[in-house]
């Protein structure tokens, strides 16, 4: 039983490594918590360091979803004896909540996007292609990155029980990622609410002052 428990809390603690901020700390030398939107995560770190480092970031923070369900779940597969997908399921969400409350910064992470994404493809890259589909056409006639966000996390749930009906873990595992990301995404949904929330392709300074509650 040890080991699956240490696969679990490894998942966590690579889920909480905050890449995005160590990039933008050695490469720029600031802070992703006092810059741009105060977010950790990919997006402000594209916005502070550029598409190219952005989306560098972004795949950092997608493989500390993807190696705990492709990897370290296989240690923990005795939790997985009777219930498929459950120590996928378990390692995933760890690696996700590491993200959002990482405990190298009191708890105070990131929104989870890109590492749910990670997790799910370690699990079925297809979910996560027909979720993907989902945020493209919600950026496309929107161009709010947040709603496509949550619009994908709410889409994942539903791709995955279509797909997966002998997975009960892991579809309620994506129902309490989409959860989190609506909760994540609570500022952009007030903003959005209030016309102040910027579309992709507005010209914004990456320098200005976080919204408070941005990277709660």
């Amino acid at each position: 039983m040890l080991v699956p428990v240490l696969a679990i809390l490894a998942s966590y603690l690579l889920g909480s490594i905050p890449f995005g901020l160590v990039m933008a700390r050695l490469i720029k030398g600031v802070d992703l918590r006092e810059v741009g939107s105060g977010n950790i995560g990919a997006t402000n770190a594209m916005r502070v360091l550029g598409k190219p480092l952005g989306l560098v970031a972004f795949m950092l923070d997608f493989g500390k979803g993807l190696v705990p369900t492709h990897v370290l779940a296989l240690h923990a597969a005795p939790f997985d004896a009777t219930t498929p997908w459950l120590a996928a399921a378990l390692c995933g969400t760890a690696a996700v909540l590491g993200h959002c409350f990482p405990v190298y910064l009191r708890f105070k992470g990131g929104k989870g996007v890109a590492t749910g994404c990670g997790a799910i493809v370690g699990v079925d890259p297809m979910i996560f292609v027909y979720s993907g589909l989902v945020w493209v056409l919600c950026l496309v006639t929107t161009r709010y990155v947040g709603l496509a966000s949550i619009a994908m996390g709410l889409a994942f749930p539903v791709v995955a029980a279509t797909r997966m009906e002998d997975a009960a873990a892991f579809v309620f595992a994506c129902a309490l990622l989409s959860l989190l990301v609506v909760i994540r995404h609570r500022a952009n949904i007030k903003r959005m609410v209030a016309g102040t929330e910027p579309r992709i392709g507005a010209k914004g300074k990456a320098s200005q002052a976080p919204e408070q509650d941005s990277n709660q």
